[in-house]
């Protein structure tokens, strides 16, 4: 057992946390503030070669291992949530491509996506199914060698620069005894309503497809989250991710889990900024005589905060690395390191900003935009009470299991 980096994983977030401190840090609550969006670290993700973290090396990406691809996100979003939102959504696009699609997809899309001139993200939430995603209604009709696609999606991050899209959509209908089915669960009784859900490669040049409004957010600005509709678009037989229909929802899930490791990753990184503000801040403020990091009630939250954060980035290189062994899903692993991560960093958030006091509360302190960044981890890839069926859902049946 090993709990050190390798040296080539060291120097890759060395790299990172220089880059990160010195080109993101000093603009992001400015530009996050005046809405600007961030076109130069866009530029410099795509020379560090972030855009590839899930793509082969033979399509021209980094071929990440997967403790690499977390150490991205983690030393990122330390700096700017919203700039691991940037290559987040791209990042699970690519590994769907990659794991799924056919030669000629993979030809086509990933050298592209590999260097970011291509972008993408992941269209599943719809206004009516969000968790459910067995719920969605988006449609695709085959018509000779097209599909026609209607239907409307929403909460899809980095939606106008995207040039093409994984659309979750229903080829087929399928009779089903109940409503329902979430991110990762799929309820009893619906064993065979999977079969209608297809993935579609759609490129969002194409006629009828259309960015709709911005979504406001509370936080995690700088990409765009956007609503989508799509009317009567015509997207070639090819674009069928994997060219054959029915494994829409298994490919999802399957996304998902290593989309679980992303949040959990900037989870951990939003939690280090919180703790490394608070820190920084109790040594440096001085009340009755003295740096309140000298008293214990303050020495109390700083105490708890680093031994939960520590426990949460090693519950998430912990699934990273058991994604690098292979050997089936990672649905109680990948979804527990989500589950925590997200918790770690709303409550490190809090407690930073009562380490500040007053000026926590000011958007002239970076743990104003920490606080409201940190609830998002614990809705994204699926809420936080469902990753807790998933976890406990993997115990009961025997797939998942404590220790090593």
């Amino acid at each position: 057992m090993d709990f050190e980096l390798t040296d080539e994983q060291r120097l890759f977030r060395q790299t990172l946390r220089e880059f990160a401190d010195k080109e993101i840090v000093p603009v992001a609550s400015e530009w996050e503030r005046t809405g600007r969006y961030p076109a130069e670290i866009v530029r410099r993700l795509q020379e560090l070669g972030l855009f590839g973290l899930n793509v082969p090396e033979e399509y021209g990406g980094l071929g990440a291992d997967r403790v690499s691809y977390a150490l991205a996100f983690e030393e990122i979003a330390r700096a700017w949530l919203g700039a691991a939102g940037l290559f987040g959504p791209h990042s699970v696009a690519c590994w769907l491509i990659a794991r799924n699609g056919t030669h000629q997809q993979k030809e086509r899309y990933l050298p592209k996506m590999a260097t970011g001139e291509l972008r993408s993200g992941i269209a599943l939430t719809e206004p009516g199914a969000g968790t459910d995603l067995q719920g969605i209604t988006t449609t695709a009709t085959k018509d000779g060698d097209h599909y026609v696609v209607s239907g409307t999606k929403t909460w899809i991050t980095n939606a106008r620069v995207a040039g093409v899209l994984p659309v979750l959509v229903k080829t087929a209908k399928v009779e089903s005894s109940q409503a329902g089915g979430h991110r990762g669960v799929v309820p009893r009784g619906q064993a065979k309503a999977h079969r209608g859900m297809s993935v579609l490669l759609v490129d969002t040049g194409s006629a009828g497809f259309t960015v709709g409004r911005d979504l406001p957010k509370l936080g995690y600005k700088g990409p765009e989250t956007c609503e989508l509709v799509l009317d009567q678009v015509r997207v070639p037989t090819a674009n069928l991710l994997g060219g054959e229909e029915g494994h829409g929802l298994q490919q999802i899930l399957n996304g998902l889990e290593i989309g679980r490791i992303n949040i959990a990753a900037r989870a951990v990184g939003v939690a280090q900024a919180a703790y490394e503000a608070a820190l920084g801040y109790a040594r440096d403020r001085r009340a009755f005589g003295q740096p309140i990091s000298d008293f214990q009630a303050i020495q109390l939250k700083i105490a708890d905060m680093a031994t939960e954060i520590q426990a949460a980035r090693l519950l998430t290189y912990w699934a990273a690395a058991k994604s690098d062994a292979g050997g089936g899903r990672l649905d109680m692993e990948a979804g527990m390191a989500k589950m925590y991560a997200s918790e770690v960093a709303i409550k490190c958030a809090l407690e930073s900003m009562r380490i500040h006091g007053a000026y926590g509360y000011s958007a002239e302190f970076v743990v104003e935009r920490l606080y409201r960044d940190a609830p998002l981890m614990a809705i994204g890839e699926g809420t936080n009470d469902i990753q807790r069926l998933v976890i406990a859902r993997s115990l009961v049946s025997g797939s998942g299991r404590l220790g090593w």
